[in-house]
């Protein structure tokens, strides 16, 4: 009997409810989105604040304050400074900022490529013309040399100084059909060479003939060896004055292709020797083997010619001679 009671005992079962929160959505995070935005903008806004200039920030308030004078007066600011350094830029001695580079006291020369080079040929024409008043003055002093005053020519040309050296038919610098120089003229050119020491430039010697045909120049010999061959002679006259042989560019003879006298081919004026103290523009032309302009051809009447101070003679034409 007990058994069948303990079957029949009723069976509870207990349920406890929680009491639940309201039912909510994802606003909380929109809300933490706008608070870090904001946050991040106000550390941006500090950071620009704490990076701008004191003119800038004029020119930001005088915007605010008045948008069209400033506008009209073509302003984005006041300072205009691209420096956060109080003063900023090149000139510290401001201290709301640096101006715009129209706005400053002084302009400050920009030097273009050109401008620059421009200037190296101004005070290259000035060191050549130098060196001629010092060839002049050399000349002048030594009273063998001056009694030649007659037979050298100084004058500026675009490639630099030249000087040239030209026969008379009673004092010719080589012997007819010869390169060997003559002892006044070897006194000259290694007197030359001395004084083109002063000077970094590099030479050209030039060997010049008149127009009379060597004597059996078609079989072999002829005018422009002859004049290769005097133009060597004088170089090596220079290098025993003292002139380094690294200064020696060009070595040419260049025969009767270049007349000083044209009107009379086979004048004395047209047998000598040109020593050319080039300018820079003319040694880059022969390094880079650029083409070089075209020289107009030399007449007896040229422009720039001076005529060293000697005997007081001027160069005579001769009639033409056996020499070349």
């Amino acid at each position: 009997m007990a058994g069948d009671a303990k079957k029949l005992q009723p069976i509870i079962i207990k349920k406890v409810k929680k009491g639940g929160h309201a039912v909510h959505g994802g606003a909380w995070k929109i809300a933490y989105a706008d608070f870090v935005t904001a946050m991040m903008a106000f550390f941006l806004l500090m950071w620009l604040l704490g990076s701008t200039t004191e003119g800038d920030k004029k020119g930001i308030a005088d915007f605010f304050q008045s948008p069209l004078k400033v506008s009209m007066l073509g302003g984005s600011g006041s300072g205009d400074s691209s420096s956060v350094v109080r003063g900023g830029g090149k000139d510290l001695t401001r201290e709301t900022g640096q101006v715009k580079e129209g706005q400053s006291e002084a302009k400050r020369a920009s030097y273009t490529l050109r401008a620059l080079k421009e200037e190296q040929r101004k005070a290259e024409k000035a060191r050549l013309e130098q060196l001629k008043a010092k060839v002049e003055e050399v000349l002048s002093e030594n009273p063998k040399l001056a009694a030649l005053g007659g037979q050298i020519r100084l004058d500026m040309t675009k490639e630099g100084l030249r000087i040239q050296i030209v026969d008379e038919g009673n004092r010719p610098m080589f012997d007819s059909g010869s390169a060997v120089v003559k002892p006044y003229m070897r006194e000259l050119l290694r007197e030359l060479g001395n004084v083109l020491t002063e000077v970094p430039n590099r030479l050209t010697v030039e060997g010049h003939t008149d127009a009379q045909p060597f004597s059996g120049g078609d079989k072999g010999y002829s005018n422009w060896e002859l004049s290769a061959d005097r133009a060597n002679s004088s170089r090596r006259e220079l290098v025993a004055g003292g002139l380094s042989e690294a200064r020696m560019l060009r070595v040419q003879g260049l025969a009767a292709s270049k007349l000083l006298d044209a009107k009379d081919p086979n004048s004395a004026l047209n047998r000598r020797i040109s020593i050319i103290v080039m300018n820079r523009d003319a040694e880059d032309a022969v390094l880079k083997n650029l083409p070089e302009e075209p020289e107009a051809d030399a007449a007896p009447a040229e422009t720039g010619v001076t005529q060293v101070p000697g005997t007081g003679k001027k160069p005579q034409t001769q009639s033409p001679a056996p020499a070349r």
